[in-house]
């Protein structure tokens, strides 16, 4: 009895499949900037791509930068012009860059319709002080003054 020879091309096609599934679904070039449900924001009709760059967000009794804690509102004192954990975290993103734009580096500041105006101006005077001249504010509704 003679067996034909031959390759088992059930398993190179199962991995050939998966790799090229892979492929396709790392394949498309989506901007995706952090964001949790209760910091609500509104529809963009731009059409122009969103830039890359860093996202202070005010979320809750916290304020986070690309989505980690560094500061908590409980902290702040009324007298502070800006906020220290802010400003740390911020010099040191800073400092990762190789050289400064002159007008300055980018950020974004995520904050709810419920924020104090106050307490952004503070979080705003912070970025301008480190270096980050370049703020977008992506807020919902008006912001709330006193």
């Amino acid at each position: 009895m003679h067996t034909a020879g031959g390759l088992n091309l059930v398993s190179l096609m199962d991995i050939f499949t998966i790799l090229v599934f892979f492929l396709m679904v790392n394949s498309s070039d989506v901007k995706v900037m952090q964001n949790t449900a209760d910091v609500p924001l509104p529809t963009s009709t731009a059409e122009k791509e969103a830039v890359e760059n860093l996202t202070v967000q005010v979320s809750g009794r916290s304020i986070l930068v690309q989505g980690r804690e560094v500061a908590r509102l409980d902290g702040i004192e009324a007298s502070d012009t800006h906020i220290a954990g802010l400003s740390e975290e911020l010099a040191y993103r800073r400092g990762r860059w190789a050289e400064v734009p002159d007008q300055g580096l980018e950020v974004t500041i995520m904050a709810g319709k419920e924020t104090d105006y106050r307490l952004l101006r503070k979080i705003m005077q912070t970025c301008v002080d480190e270096d980050f001249r370049q703020v977008r504010l992506a807020v919902e509704g008006e912001v709330r003054n006193g």
